[in-house]
């Protein structure tokens, strides 16, 4: 009888235990007033994340992880940075983090932009500096397999929307952009030349504004370099500027007069490589242009983003001369 009374003592002193255990595992907690970005190094043991957990007040014990550890076991702990930002039981901090549920920055990437712009933007994350990205996006070697004359990774860099933590290297960003640019050129199944197909395509994402009006953009630019004549594409007189770092904001008659390769006022022919990163449409454009004769276009004074095509010179000056009508 004496051995029964210690049994069934043991057995309510264990439901005693497990109850306050479950309670302490599923109990939230927050003892921080700010949202905590917790880096957890790599190889880094559970007591020590038990311990950096607690410090910071994710956990109200370090204790509270560990029993969680046991409880949830068979499951590897996964390094990275992670953002606790409400309260939460010390099983759902355990999940996240044998999940890897990661904290991450999203870096959005529109059309057009140039690998300035996209140091600009990383920078601004607080990720990684726009030097030591444009010192990755300047070494075409990642790219070389699909075009081997390409001075940069500009025009390879897809427009996209990518997700970037603190572990994330200027390097591993340009192979995730030139990764997302393979998987869209193959999916166009081309057989026209990468690197004037991209640099085509750049030119006509920087200049086409309405997505109907590319491939008239890029008839244009078609049609006069068959011919032999100037494309005087003002983005590329602007890209030239920029890789001096003179571009103030405003063409200047210095910058159409300037001898550099990029301006196609003063180099016939396409510039030696992309200006910006073009999508996809401005892509299909350049592989498949309108059916038109036109050599000119002038942007239109309604503030709709079109413009206006003409395939001579005299009918294209009357057409400038509205647009500057319209702009007074």
């Amino acid at each position: 009888m004496r051995i029964l009374r210690l049994a069934g003592v043991l057995v309510a002193a264990a439901a005693l235990v497990g109850s306050f255990a479950v309670y302490r595992l599923s109990r939230p907690y927050a003892g921080f007033r700010e949202a905590v970005l917790l880096d957890i190094p790599k190889g880094t043991s559970s007591s020590g994340i038990a311990d950096m957990l607690a410090e910071r007040g994710v956990i109200a014990s370090r204790w509270d992880f560990l029993l969680a550890r046991v409880a949830a076991r068979g499951h590897a702990l996964q390094a990275g940075e992670y953002q606790f930002a409400k309260a939460a039981s010390p099983l759902e901090v355990y999940d996240r983090i044998a999940r890897g549920d990661t904290f991450y920055y999203l870096l959005v990437v529109p059309e057009g932009k140039n690998m300035f712009d996209i140091g600009a933007a990383i920078e601004e994350l607080g990720l990684i500096s726009a030097n030591r990205f444009l010192t990755a996006a300047r070494n075409p070697a990642m790219i070389h397999d699909l075009d081997p004359k390409a001075p940069t990774l500009e025009g390879y860099l897809f427009p996209s929307t990518y997700r970037v933590d603190r572990n994330t290297t200027p390097e591993r960003l340009c192979r995730l952009m030139t990764g997302k640019f393979r998987e869209v050129w193959h999916g166009l199944q081309a057989r026209a030349s990468v690197h004037d197909t991209v640099t085509m395509a750049s030119l006509v994402e920087k200049e086409g504004k309405l997505a109907e009006e590319r491939p008239l953009i890029a008839a244009v630019f078609t049609n006069r370099l068959r011919i032999g004549m100037k494309l005087d594409c003002d983005p590329t007189t602007i890209y030239a500027a920029v890789l001096e770092d003179r571009y103030r904001g405003t063409i200047h008659r210095s910058d159409l007069d300037s001898e550099h390769p990029y301006n196609t006022y003063r180099h016939p022919g396409l510039p030696p490589g992309p200006i910006a990163n073009p999508g996809m449409a401005s892509l299909e454009a350049a592989l498949r242009p309108a059916d038109s004769d036109a050599l000119y276009f002038v942007a239109r004074a309604d503030g709709s983003g079109g413009h206006t095509f003409r395939n001579n010179l005299a009918d294209h000056q009357a057409a400038v001369q509205v647009y500057r009508r319209g702009k007074k």
